[in-house]
């Protein structure tokens, strides 16, 4: 049993057409009924036979062969209770002297109930006592020892052998079924979980790439939107200018979130450009953080194809979430951007040296004005960054600089496995 995929989403298991192993089997009442049934017209036909011509098969005879059938209703309930005074009124019918039923005959069904319900030794114990008393009544009766032993003992021992045989095949069979199911069970359990587990991680990324993309983009659009508020009417030409950065960030933004909504609604992202969130889209982060005032010092010694797609989709999330705590949080004029190879990974580092405080046209709200504690108090933007680093099995610290400003460090592999 899988669970069902949906657009990239997960939905419940498919319940299967039959969850019972026995469904469609006759109710157990009808079952019993019927055997308890035919067990009393068995022993009614061979009571009124009378092979050995005793001519006793009175009312009392008859009466028995009804409580033998009776008491297989009783056998699921109470199996060891049915056997034992199955035992017993076989005891006591032979006491009567009526005509012979044999021994097996009324006992089979009960030896097999109770060796069902798992009382194998109780069965077997009960099966071996009626035969071995049976056996020594009979040689009392001056039975022939060798009818008794080649024929009559050997019946008796064979179908009481097969019933308990049968019984515990029957049982042995239950259980396995009964374990097929739990692991069934247990697996679409497992299945639920692992669909939950992949679909809260498919939320939390969506989260991080919204919070990555539109928080950028804002806070450029602020930025910009500042200086234009303060241009109009003295520096027109210079308004223009920002309000035109204004338009090209909001439609960056929404060609992103274009794209993020295709990325998802694609099973597996064909058609979708990479390529605007991976190395080769550094550029543009670089001179967005430029055309908002912030002089970026960039040196990337790392070429896009020697780096994985998802590596370096979560190098271009960091360093544009990076940008935007500079600009943000940060009265830096300068940020620097390294990416360089170290040994077998790649080294990612973005810093600036400014003092913490809001940029002039920047309100991020409440702990704007402190920069190191909104910074490396674990926000929402540097879980997301550790998180994609440590997805990809690297290091990301983050913490004020020793000598001023803010650094974000981060160790990658180029090629995911490495």
């Amino acid at each position: 049993m899988i669970p069902r995929i949906h657009g990239g989403g997960y939905s419940e298991p498919m319940a299967s057409e039959t969850t019972d192993p026995r469904a469609g089997a006759a109710h157990p009442r009808l079952v019993d009924l019927a055997l308890a049934l035919t067990l009393a017209l068995v022993l009614t036909v061979v009571i009124t036979a009378d092979l050995e011509g005793t001519g006793r098969a009175g009312p009392g005879a008859y009466a028995f062969a009804l409580g033998f059938g009776a008491l297989l209703l009783a056998r699921r309930r109470a199996p060891r209770t049915v056997l034992t005074v199955t035992v017993v009124a076989v005891f006591v019918y032979y006491i009567f002297d009526w005509p012979p039923i044999g021994i097996a005959l009324p006992a089979v069904p009960a030896l097999y109930s109770t060796a069902e319900a798992g009382w194998t030794r109780w069965s077997a114990g009960a099966g071996l006592a009626l035969i071995a008393v049976a056996g020594y009544a009979r040689l009392h009766e001056g039975l022939p020892a060798a009818y008794l032993y080649s024929y009559d003992l050997l019946t008796d021992i064979a179908l009481a052998a097969a019933a308990i045989a049968l019984a515990v095949s029957v049982r042995s069979r239950r259980e396995i079924r009964a374990h097929e199911e739990r692991e069934r069970q247990r697996g679409i359990a497992d299945q639920r979980r692992e669909a939950q587990r992949r679909l809260q991680t498919e939320r939390f990324r969506i989260a991080r790439d919204l919070h990555d993309v539109i928080g950028h983009s804002i806070s450029v659009i602020a930025v910009h939107s500042n200086v234009a508020a303060e241009a109009i009417g003295h520096d027109d030409a210079r308004a223009a200018q920002a309000v035109e950065r204004v338009r090209r960030a909001a439609s960056e933004t929404l060609h992103e979130l274009r794209a993020t909504v295709k990325l998802l609604r694609s099973a597996d992202g064909e058609g979708v450009d990479r390529s605007a969130v991976g190395l080769a889209g550094l550029g543009r982060l670089f001179d967005e953080a430029r055309d908002a005032g912030i002089d970026v010092v960039a040196q990337i010694a790392v070429d896009a194809e020697e780096v994985d797609a998802a590596v370096g989709t979560a190098v271009h999330r960091i360093v544009q979430e990076s940008l935007t705590n500079v600009l943000r949080h940060s009265r830096s004029a300068v940020a620097r951007v390294s990416l360089r190879p170290e040994h077998d990974r790649l080294l990612l580092t973005i810093a600036d040296d400014g003092p913490a405080g809001p940029r002039p046209g920047v309100d991020d709200g409440p702990g704007a004005n402190d920069r190191d504690t909104a910074r490396a108090s674990g926000g929402t933007g540097l879980e997301g960054m550790a998180e994609r680093v440590r997805l990809l099995g690297g290091d990301l610290q983050a913490a004020p600089a020793p000598g001023g400003g803010f650094a974000v460090r981060a160790l990658l592999p180029a090629r995911l496995g490495s």
